[in-house]
């Protein structure tokens, strides 16, 4: 493991980062809520990987070491709250990925910046804003777009076999043999550490990378190739049903937000 840098307040602001730029594995005494509202966000904790766009931000426990990866131009902002008191999120001892409406990206941004005039906001706005905030972070969604971290050695190897070539589908049987154990045990690692079949794994693995492959302005048809799917429509069906929105209108929607209804 890196070294792991410790800064005691996790910081409230914002900044734009470019795809392909990182920021090194580290750790704050405070909790943490990390959003892009353009752009796609790889976040890597010890209990896992995580992935945000515009209508996701990724809660981070104090303590917890984590890294970042952007893909696409990035608008990135961080708000940190106290690990004393009381948390804003219902489960907050892990990290959790948060589903983003309309209303919270609103107030994670006026938050994280400056207002309509360019200047600061006072201390009476900023606590406003950060009381609507926590009520509403009480009542939002998890959005589990997560890829959770192996224990047992066979399993971390056999998932890192898959992620290294998504193009070639791989079956569980030839996947044990690679990993030198039976195909019924890999089978029963997968539901074990991840709760998940290995097909359930392995969708959630190649809607992980296509999310940031489109990010960075891959087509449909060339992510959906190199993610493994035999067809675009088939790849198109199933980021649609994991996203909730289609890989075309997910790819055009990074540069801001999205739609709204």
């Amino acid at each position: 493991m890196s070294q792991i840098r410790h800064e005691s307040v996790a910081p409230t602001t914002t900044r734009f980062l470019g795809g392909g730029e990182t920021i090194d594995r580290h750790r704050h005494d405070d909790h943490q809520l990390i959003y892009v509202s353009s752009g796609v966000l790889a976040i890597t904790t010890e209990h896992g990987s995580w992935i945000a766009s515009n209508d996701r931000a990724v809660w981070i426990p104090a303590h917890t070491w984590h890294e970042h990866r952007f893909y696409g131009r990035s608008h990135f902002h961080t708000v940190g709250f106290p690990a004393s008191g009381r948390t804003p999120l219902l489960d907050a001892e892990r990290p959790t990925v948060v589903a983003v409406d309309p209303l919270v990206r609103e107030l994670l941004i006026a938050l994280t910046g400056t207002t309509r005039t360019g200047t600061a906001l006072t201390g009476t706005e900023t606590r406003h804003i950060e009381a609507v905030l926590r009520d509403r972070l009480r009542r939002v969604t998890a959005e589990p777009v997560a890829l959770p971290a192996a224990r047992d050695r066979r399993l971390a190897d056999a998932c890192r076999l898959v992620e290294e070539d998504l193009h070639q589908p791989c079956t569980l049987a030839q996947l044990a043999a690679r990993v030198h154990t039976s195909e019924r045990t890999l089978s029963r690692l997968y539901r074990d550490e991840f709760g998940l079949t290995f097909p359930q794994w392995r969708t959630r693995v190649r809607i992980f990378t296509a999310m940031a492959m489109l990010a960075e302005g891959a087509t449909v048809t060339d992510t959906a190739h190199a993610c493994g799917w035999a067809t675009t429509s088939a790849f198109v069906q199933t980021f649609a049903q994991t996203a909730g929105i289609t890989p075309g209108t997910y790819r055009a929607g990074m540069d801001g937000p999205r739609q709204r209804t």
